[in-house]
């Protein structure tokens, strides 16, 4: 029997990363990634991404686009959050109450889980004023701020926004379906409650490019308030709001389970997951992913930015002693 390892999983996923210690692989992550030319082709891919996938968070944008198709009309900022994992900063917490003010609501109206903030200094400030978990400081409470303002401006019922068959949600369904091309394959829960929609990583990446690339109207308001509020679309310290940073007039969002979709102005995008959902391995392939597509050799883009974004270093006694490597 041969002692080597697999490369391959058996729904054919291959290996995209590999955990270097010492110089020694110590482990592996399988995965799928899809770049997409200008025109929507598949420019390369590696393994499935033509089966459905849950994109988790990935969706928020084409949600919040589904909003604002509505008539929801948020501040730039607002509406960045409307699409954001956010970190429970402080500016965070503050935009989700505008939101709900907005439509003359607060706190109280969200159906998110009670949760701490993503980020470790403001979880910790939390604690020392002698807070807890709350719905407001659970990362999608701008999403649903921003479902329960549009709720509100269409004179719907707003104690069961989260219902599959609620109009909100059937209209956002529509617009998902419309902008990844595809029929709706499954619809599970998501992690804060609201219904979270299948999509090929292929898909993902289509509804992305229509964001990136759209001259006006919703689909541009959407793009543009996530290029001039990414600190709003994630949190301070993230290394979306990095890479945001880093190439002109992107936008991406990433999703739990490690999912992650870009696109840029000109129509190329790019979707990946893997398999194991580790969060730790998402930006190493995300900035392998651009720099394969040659995004890092153009003009505009910070390349080393890009590179430390996608820098994962294993420690050993507190110093770097290996590193995740992308090998697709």
């Amino acid at each position: 029997m041969s002692s080597a390892a697999s490369t391959t999983t058996p729904a054919g996923r291959p290996v995209v990363a590999e955990i270097v210690r010492s110089g020694f692989v110590e482990g592996h992550h399988y995965g799928s990634i899809v770049a997409l030319t200008a025109d929507g082709a598949v420019d390369w891919s590696v393994g499935a991404v033509d089966v459905p996938v849950l994109p988790r968070s990935s969706n928020k944008p084409v949600q919040a686009l589904a909003m604002v198709e509505l008539g929801l009309d948020l501040p730039d900022e607002l509406l960045a959050l409307a699409c954001a994992s956010h970190s429970g900063e402080e500016f965070h917490v503050e935009g989700v109450r505008r939101t709900l003010a907005s439509a003359g609501l607060d706190e109280s109206a969200l159906r998110t889980p009670a949760d701490y903030p993503l980020d470790d200094a403001a979880r910790e400030a939390v604690v020392r004023a002698g807070g807890g978990r709350a719905p407001i400081l659970m990362n999608c409470s701008g999403k649903h701020a921003a479902m329960l303002a549009t709720c509100v401006l269409r004179g719907w019922d707003t104690e069961t926004y989260l219902d599959p068959t609620h109009p909100l949600q059937v209209a956002i369904a529509d617009t998902f379906a419309r902008l990844t091309g595809e029929p709706i394959a499954a619809v599970a829960v998501d992690g804060c409650g609201a219904p979270l929609l299948s999509t090929s990583l292929t898909g993902l990446a289509r509804a992305f490019a229509a964001l990136a690339t759209a001259d006006d109207g919703p689909a541009r308001r959407v793009a543009d308030a996530i290029r001039r509020h990414p600190e709003h679309v994630s949190g301070t310290t993230r290394d979306e709001l990095a890479l945001h940073r880093a190439v002109p007039g992107l936008i991406g969002k990433a999703g739990a389970e490690s999912c992650y979709a870009v696109a840029l102005p000109d129509g190329r995008a790019w979707a990946l997951k893997t398999d194991d959902g580790a969060a730790r391995v998402r930006p190493v392939l995300m900035a392998e992913a651009l720099r394969r597509s040659g995004v890092l050799d153009e003009d505009g883009v910070d390349a080393a930015a890009v590179r430390t974004t996608g820098r994962v270093d294993l420690l050993g006694g507190g110093v770097p002693v290996g590193e995740i490597r992308a090998v697709f």
